[in-house]
């Protein structure tokens, strides 16, 4: 959670446009990731079957599509609006678990994902932008927290039978490849940035992406989804605390009491899976 929250201050910092922050932030980290999973799981690699391979690249397909929009909306809408409506993702996860991996959402997890989702609306309240480019900029993030939790579905799926690195390998591959091609097609600029963009680009790869997300997936090998969304919701708290500090956006008490909700349904789907 301390990882990943970073994410949305580091795109903040880096002046580019969004598709080319998000292709930076995951090509590096495959650039990173890719020399020492051949080094180290080359076997696991060649193993993979098309199935879990195509299934991989369809879960780096919504990571890009994640990122792209989620990005692209802290450009419209604060980063307390963007980060509580990217983080609604535990509804999405709690409506799609039964159809994609077929577990069954225990009582305490549905409570604990209206708790979540509760606590990430009170956030948000206190400071809720509105007029024309914050709207587009919210729905942007919206469209970012579905994509989130078909990635997070897939992951869990994949994860129940593939190790970490040769997992994380094709689909943040996959992801940054369908970023580049993107970048590339709309003309983007990739060159010429700042000191300090630069530095955003490598701090999104290495913290961001590499420590943050890769948690994650470690996690979902035996946590379901609806945990690890919930966790997730750790990152408003996170950011909006951060965003206090370097953009002055306000500290309220709606974001205090946003946080205790959001961590009290942490630790309610914690204990749900200890008691599974």
């Amino acid at each position: 959670m301390l990882a990943v929250s970073t994410g949305a201050i580091f795109a903040r910092l880096a002046d580019a446009p969004p598709l080319v922050v998000a292709a930076y932030r995951v090509g590096l980290a495959a650039l990173i990731l890719g020399p020492f999973a051949w080094w180290r799981y080359r076997p696991e690699l060649r193993a993979l079957t098309w199935p879990d391979i195509k299934l991989s690249i369809i879960a780096g397909l919504f990571l890009a599509m994640h990122f792209a929009t989620w990005i692209s909306s802290l450009s419209y809408t604060s980063v307390a609006n963007s980060v509580v409506l990217v983080n609604t993702n535990p509804l999405w996860v709690g409506i799609l678990t039964p159809l994609i991996t077929k577990e069954r959402i225990r009582s305490a997890m549905l409570l604990s994902i209206a708790l979540s989702v509760v606590g990430g609306a009170i956030i948000g309240y206190g400071d809720w932008a509105v007029g024309g480019d914050a709207i587009l900029g919210d729905g942007l993030a919206l469209a970012g927290s579905l994509c989130a939790a078909l990635y997070i579905l897939l992951g869990r799926t994949l994860r129940l039978r593939l190790s970490l690195i040769p997992y994380i390998t094709v689909c943040y591959g996959s992801a940054a490849i369908i970023l580049w091609i993107l970048v590339l097609i709309l003309q983007l600029p990739i060159t010429g940035f700042s000191t300090e963009t630069w530095a955003s680009f490598l701090a999104m790869a290495l913290i961001s992406q590499l420590i943050g997300h890769t948690s994650y997936n470690w996690a979902l090998r035996w946590f379901s989804a609806g945990m690890i969304a919930v966790s997730l919701l750790g990152e408003p708290i996170g950011s909006t605390i951060l965003a206090y500090f370097l953009f002055d956006e306000g500290l309220t008490w709606f974001k205090w009491i946003g946080g205790f909700f959001i961590l009290a349904a942490i630790y309610m789907a914690a204990a749900s899976e200890k008691n599974r």
